[in-house]
């Protein structure tokens, strides 16, 4: 009977982690795509190097790619979609750039530009009614944020905000270092995980150092999602990508940021986490793809292939990968 039981455990568990499909839908070898927004199941923007945007209306089966016209070798390295036509993209380094469209990316104008010597933009984030943040790597010590309250139209550069750690910055590997908590009933927070040779998590002024893997300029955190008042963080060493050691954090926010760490880790560096639900979480990077059916505690990799974001549809269900060589695909359960 135990043999039995134990047979079918196996077979449970080996349907779970097969019973998942990744899809490719496009490629593009001209760009590597880091940015990712997806406003419903159907409609789907992207953008990477050399100025390249992509979207597409119709669940990724047809594609429309975009050079943004006088940006044609910038890195957007994050995007923020509205809608089929309304969408921001976030350039990097100096000049640190944000654009916008509203006829779906024909046409593009500056709602930002900052071009202070050391200017790194690495994630924006956006809630419901239009409040929006960008971060960068830290100028003059200091963490560098701009806020805009009108869907990015127009910016406001935050001058109250805490010196970081020497060694502490961002990382620009998924646009997803930061996010804006909407608490039940309370006003908006806004949590940052950084990396570098110092790993953080930070909200207001206050912070506390992550027990994720740090020390080396390639190494902490890389990601943030949050459902309620949990969140999940992953990283490890993107220079060692194959390395699990100590590449995931899971959070309690309710509780002046407690933390503990999975069971069975995700299978390397990672750059990217959404939560699919309060249970189900799917994390990428370029050593693979991992799903988590257990709210974090337990990771299972599906695929070998590298990803560097991972995106739900904001209304909807799909979930959406892109990585390098403009690979777009979509996760079928």
């Amino acid at each position: 009977m135990k043999k039995i039981i134990l047979a079918f455990s196996f077979i449970i568990l080996a349907l779970s982690i097969y019973a998942q499909e990744i899809k490719v839908l496009t490629t593009d070898n001209k760009t590597s795509i880091r940015g990712m927004s997806v406003p419903d199941d159907k409609t789907i923007w992207v953008s990477g190097s050399n100025g390249k945007v992509g979207k597409s209306l119709d669940g990724g089966n047809t594609w429309q790619w975009l050079i943004v016209k006088d940006y044609e070798k910038r890195d957007f390295r994050d995007i923020e979609a509205f809608d089929a036509n309304t969408a921001i993209i976030m350039a990097v380094a100096e000049p640190a750039l944000i654009l916008k469209t509203k006829d779906g990316g024909n046409n593009w104008y500056k709602v930002f530009e900052d071009t202070t010597k050391g200017m790194f933009l690495d994630a924006m984030d956006f809630n419901e009614i239009g409040y929006g943040i960008v971060i960068g790597d830290p100028i003059k010590g200091k963490l560098y944020r701009a806020d805009t309250y009108n869907f990015g139209e127009s910016w406001q550069k935050n001058e109250w905000l805490p010196n970081l750690i020497d060694g502490e910055a961002f990382f620009a590997s998924s646009g997803t270092n930061l996010k804006i908590v909407v608490p039940p009933e309370q006003q908006d927070i806004v949590v940052y995980a950084s990396g570098g040779k110092v790993s953080t998590l930070r909200q207001g002024g206050g912070y506390k150092v992550l027990p994720i893997i740090q020390g080396k300029e390639s190494t902490g955190a890389n990601s943030i999602d949050v459902y309620k008042y949990k969140a999940v963080i992953v990283g490890g060493d993107f220079n060692n990508d194959k390395d699990a050691t100590s590449n995931c954090v899971l959070v309690n926010l309710n509780n002046h940021f407690s933390f503990s760490h999975p069971k069975t880790p995700p299978h390397g560096y990672r750059s990217c986490v959404i939560y699919i639900n309060k249970k189900k979480l799917v994390t990428c990077g370029t050593s693979g793809v991992d799903i988590s059916n257990d709210g974090g505690k337990n990771w299972q990799l599906i695929s070998n292939e590298s990803y560097h974001v991972v995106q739900k549809a904001k209304k909807g269900n799909a979930v959406y990968l892109a990585g390098a060589k403009g690979r777009v695909a979509k996760l079928i359960f």
